[in-house]
């Protein structure tokens, strides 16, 4: 079954690499529709973006979305988790700036206003995306797989050369609410020289140490320090999986990530749609709807999520 929700969440705030301000309200939408976002302040050109594999312009920090008439929403990928990891299946987005607000850097917000608002279960059948045969690409050590699996599945390793962040991975089925449990609540991150490099550039302009966790060798500058001691692979995991949404489908299969980042996925992603041998749509009968991140998950599950700043 298909899902959206009972009533609008409205959430404020900065988009992390615009500084611009913004309100965002999520509303209910008809079964079939996925989610699309809608430009508030856009009048004169088409404003609805689907947030589709598609329509992703290839970025290295952020996943942003361009329509065929040029108007664009960034930094869409922490909602897109958000979306993934409650079921919410059809959702139309309304915003009235180019960036999503970055809240606290984590998906945590967004998961709390769609959990609090409810979801309600729409009369119309589901289907998923099942992994037939691995797909993988690669950018020198970067490199992005799908592979078949019975159940949703994530592996992620990653090496920066800062001792706060060092070599991680981890590996989760990404079953039975995980994904509110282990990675909704980590932050984006960066190291102080990046954000100093970013600034001479002029992007990153709403990045505060409120709403990111930044690292200056061995040091966290951040107060209050990680959520997890590897909270840099669970973000990265968790930015993978709102890119994967983007499918337009939840996606039953084992996605592999080293050193990936936004663009690598989306060039998965396309990969991938690229050999139908390699993927097909299939209806989600219960015993696959059992197995989707969002299955089961209902508002008193709020509180089981970890506390955030």
């Amino acid at each position: 079954m298909q899902t959206t929700l009972q009533t609008p969440v409205i959430i404020s705030g900065t988009g992390l690499h615009t500084g611009s301000p913004a309100r965002v309200t999520l509303r209910s939408a008809a079964a079939g529709t996925g989610v699309v976002f809608r430009r508030l302040d856009v009048t004169d050109r088409d404003p609805l973006v689907p947030a589709l594999w598609d329509r992703v312009a290839q970025l290295p920090l952020n996943t942003r979305i361009v329509n065929a008439a040029g108007v664009s929403v960034s930094t869409i990928e922490h909602l897109m988790a958000a979306l993934a990891g409650t079921g919410l299946r059809n959702a139309v987005v309304e915003i009235d700036g180019p960036e999503v607000p970055i809240l606290d850097g984590s998906a945590a917000p967004w998961v709390q206003a769609i959990l609090g608002a409810g979801l309600a279960v729409q009369d119309a059948p589901l289907e998923v995306i099942e992994i037939l045969a691995p797909v993988e690409v690669r950018d020198g050590l970067a490199s992005a797989r799908l592979e078949p699996s019975p159940v949703p599945e994530m592996s992620f390793a990653i090496d920066f050369p800062d001792a706060a962040i060092g070599h991680q991975e981890k590996s989760l089925a990404l079953s039975n609410g995980t994904f509110l449990r282990e990675l909704c609540d980590s932050r984006t991150f960066c190291r102080q020289a990046d954000v100093d490099m970013m600034r001479a550039k002029g992007l990153a302009l709403g990045g505060t140490y409120l709403n990111a966790v930044v690292v200056d060798g061995a040091r966290v500058l951040t107060p209050g320090g990680l959520r997890h001691p590897d909270e840099a692979v669970r973000h990265k995991m968790l930015d993978a999986f709102g890119d994967l949404y983007t499918a337009g489908a939840p996606i039953l299969g084992r996605y592999v990530g080293r050193r990936s980042g936004h663009a690598l996925t989306n060039r998965l992603l396309r990969a991938l749609f690229a050999q139908p041998e390699a993927w097909r749509r299939v209806p989600c009968d219960p015993a696959r709807l059992a197995l989707l991140p969002g299955a089961g998950v209902r508002a008193t599950d709020l509180a089981d999520l970890p506390a955030v700043a």
